[in-house]
């Protein structure tokens, strides 16, 4: 199993990485109540070689990317994604906005926040049903043009969607929910296999009721792992392009899910955890 890949095919990043969304305060909304804790989380990130990490301007909102910016700046060593693209009024409210202007504002005002000349990964937070999918993923083209973007992600596409937007522009990244419990997306999984577009699944830890399945519980004992470890190894035996992005406020949890990349699963293993389901 290969434990690293080449994002946009020159950024090579651990396949494991670290997702900040719940950096944040409850339901990604505000600032965390212990700061201090952390901090203590990220410069464990980075002690443990994890150099790829996620975030969204729409975290907190901003508190994610600031948080980034107070305890890992300059990021040596570190490839940092963010997202633009989805806006917040409230702890629950989520909305889409993917018009150029305000991609624009938002990816000029994520360069602020973390205090960088050039975003290694941006990507566009979902699609906006009233604005034609060409249209956000042209501007973030343009600005990949002006030096501002790296390389360009989208996020929960289908086939289709992805398919259209490669006319535009080159998609290096798709990030999409998908974890052992939720599988909906497997064809876009295929489809980034066949075409080494990284693959970067959200929620990746939900087992949900397969918790309580005798399956699981019996492999999980078998390779003296956690369900969670399980569910990450799963991910990583999936597909070479796989890059999850397991979040947490835990110095422990983090060095926990950090022990699914020591976990060798069987032909017979992944067959098991593939017809959990």
């Amino acid at each position: 199993m290969q434990s690293s890949f080449k994002l946009g095919g020159d950024l090579q990043v651990r396949r494991l990485g670290f997702g900040a969304m719940r950096i944040c305060g409850k339901g990604a909304w505000h600032w965390p109540k212990d700061r201090q804790r952390v901090g203590k989380v990220l410069a464990r990130v980075a002690e443990l070689g994890i150099n790829f990490i996620d975030t969204a301007d729409a975290y907190g909102p901003e508190t994610s990317e600031y948080l980034l910016q107070e305890h890992l700046h300059p990021y040596q060593g570190l490839v940092i994604a963010t997202k633009g693209g989805l806006e917040r009024e409230s702890a629950r409210s989520w909305t889409t906005n993917g018009h150029p202007a305000h991609l624009q504002i938002a990816c000029a005002n994520s360069l602020r926040r973390l205090e960088v000349e050039r975003i290694d990964l941006y990507q566009l937070h979902a699609i906006d049903d009233d604005v034609p999918l060409e249209d956000s993923i042209g501007a973030l083209k343009d600005m990949q043009d002006k030096g501002w973007i790296r390389h360009i992600g989208v996020s929960n596409f289908n086939v289709e969607e992805l398919q259209r937007a490669r006319q535009i522009a080159t998609i290096a990244s798709v990030q999409n929910r998908y974890n052992l419990a939720d599988r909906q997306h497997e064809a876009v999984v295929d489809y980034c296999q066949q075409n080494n577009i990284a693959f970067i699944p959200w929620y990746p830890l939900a087992t949900g009721e397969l918790c309580r399945d005798e399956r699981l519980t019996s492999l999980a004992k078998k390779h003296k792992a956690t369900s969670g470890q399980l569910a990450l190894a799963w991910l990583l035996h999936r597909s070479p392009v796989m890059l999850p992005i397991p979040g947490t406020a835990s110095v422990a949890h983090l060095e926990q899910n950090l022990g699914a990349e020591k976990l060798m699963l069987s032909d017979e293993d992944m067959s098991i955890l593939g017809a959990l389901a």
